[in-house]
């Protein structure tokens, strides 16, 4: 009773016309930003943080936090249209983009939409219930237990790649070098610099997320002479109820991984959608449809997605630590309104955290209707035919490249990975792994240093602490299990029975299937 009692306290001050506003200038902002390809939240909260000092306190934390749940909406459309993702919707673009190239584009929008909503609503009864208590299981995870998390995640690839097993994991490991490309934060030792003053501070995620993804689906088009427009502007945004069934699913288990995820510090968004994603891969019903371009594959990672974006509010407002840079950005906007984050937050500043909790509802609903039943306007401009639409996607992704450090050397080092992401697509090679190989990958370098640090370089510590040994454990059991079902599936197949030393066709193609990698 109390959290529906201070929930009706939150609403009072979040119903009023001011807030409601900010709440939906916040919201439209960031579905704008979401939809620009290389502009994120990130560079938008920090060219409007300077405006939070003549916007009352509760008003511009509303319209910032708007501006950074709006945009994981927005940033889907693009993902699922034109396979322009920002760094919360690259998965978007494996299953979204190939039901765009079905003519479904309408299915994969609502579905995306409709998944957020569902993802931000449990996200913020998460929010609601157990944000006094919750953010405490941050100070439960350690170096180690962080470490074998990182593992839990490369392990993913497996489940994530749309190629084969191999290959994805080759392309995790290229993602984990490219993830080292900058000054070691220990030693002050530049690292695979080539003594270019530009590498200094590393690669940027956007010039790895453009060029990989929107750059090289750019130059693949244009290499096979598709004048083609990927979205013609037809959308029927009205599923089947069968259709509609097979969201709720996946919409929750993705719910579920990004409210947990979320909490973590270093998890967030990002991580939220690889693993909701490949959960989905191994418990789904269409599982084995997944990657092809399917309900499924649109509608957990979206859900993971937004619900990642809400309960990382949970560790900035209730022990104080940002666990990634736009909530560091939000907690700068908390400090410059005179507000410490932190666990005297909420027994201090009660209206504005519940107030803040209760707008975050009310941005719900905004952004279902602004990205459901209005995203054919917010599409119009992607009627324009290919050959005149994307010279000007490459423009929006070198302003927005060149956005995020003012630096024109980033909009070379996009055109490099660009080039890259075209010949891996031309091998036939998922960069999606990349991506994941390139976020986890200095997190597992410093987590592991951590922990050798804190244990004397005893390896031990990996199995010491219980969390740890847990993942740990799940690992090896996703491996035995990949292994034994490869052994039992390769033994299902019939042998090739030779009748005069030459296979029947039927056996020849029965044999073709077995795949020689693991499933």
């Amino acid at each position: 009773m109390d959290v529906l009692h201070n929930l009706a306290f939150g609403f009072s001050h979040a119903l009023t016309l001011e807030n409601l506003m900010y709440c939906a200038i916040g919201c439209m902002v960031g579905t704008l930003v979401g939809l620009l390809p290389g502009l994120g939240p990130l560079a938008t909260i920090s060219l409007l943080l300077p405006l939070t000092y003549s916007i009352p306190t509760t008003g511009a934390l509303i319209m910032l936090a708007g501006i950074y749940y709006g945009a994981q909406y927005g940033d889907s459309v693009s993902a699922i249209t034109m396979k322009i993702p920002h760094a919360s919707s690259i998965v978007a673009c494996i299953d979204g983009y190939q039901m765009t190239l079905k003519g479904q584009t309408g299915l994969a929008l609502f579905t995306a939409g409709v998944s957020s909503f569902i993802g931000g609503t449990v996200a913020i009864v998460v929010l609601a219930w157990l944000a006094p208590s919750l953010g405490e299981i941050a100070f439960l995870f350690g170096p180690a237990d962080y470490c074998s998390l990182m593992l839990l995640g490369f392990l993913c690839v497996s489940f994530v790649t749309t190629g084969n097993l191999l290959n994805g994991l080759a392309m995790c490991l290229i993602g984990v070098l490219f993830g080292q490309v900058g000054t070691d934060v220990n030693s002050g030792v530049e690292r695979f610099t080539f003594d270019q003053p530009f590498l200094a501070e590393g690669v940027g995620l956007v010039s790895v997320a453009l060029g990989c993804f929107g750059i090289a689906e750019i130059a693949k088009n244009l290499d096979i002479g598709n004048e083609r427009t990927p979205f013609n502007g037809k959308i029927n945004l009205i599923p089947t109820w069968s259709e509609f069934k097979r969201i709720l699913p996946s919409a929750l288990r993705g719910s579920a991984i990004g409210s947990f995820l979320g909490i973590l510090p270093g998890g967030g968004p990002v991580i939220a959608q690889f693993a909701a994603y490949a959960l989905d891969k191994k418990v789904s019903k269409y599982r084995h449809e997944i990657g092809t371009g399917v309900i499924e594959g649109v509608a957990g990672q979206a859900a993971a997605d937004e619900a990642a974006s809400r309960t990382s509010f949970i560790p900035l407002m209730s022990i104080g630590i940002p666990e990634n840079p736009v909530m560091a950005l939000m907690m700068g906007a908390f400090i410059i309104k005179g507000i410490q984050p932190g666990p005297n937050m909420i027994a201090g500043h009660p209206d504005l955290f519940w107030g803040l909790v209760a707008s975050m509802w009310i941005g719900n609903c905004f952004l279902l209707v602004l990205n459901v039943p209005l995203v054919r306007y917010w599409l119009s401009v992607f009627k324009i035919p290919y050959n005149v639409l994307f010279p000007s996607i490459l423009f929006f992704c070198c302003i927005g490249t060149y956005s995020v450090n003012n630096n024109i050397d980033d909009i070379f080092v996009t055109a490099l990975f660009g080039l890259c992401g075209y010949v891996f697509m031309r091998l036939d090679m998922d960069p999606s792994p990349l991506m994941l190989g390139f976020i986890l990958g200095p997190m597992l370098e410093e987590n592991f240093r951590r922990a050798m640090l804190i244990s004397r370089g005893k390896f031990d510590v990996f199995v010491q602490r219980p969390i740890s040994a847990t993942l740990l454990g799940l690992i090896a059991v996703f491996i035995v299990w990949q292994v034994a079902a490869f052994v039992w599936r390769a033994r299902r197949q019939p042998s090739a029975a030779k009748t005069d030393g030459i296979a029947p066709a039927g056996a020849v193609a029965a044999a073709s299937r077995v795949s020689p990698e693991l499933p």
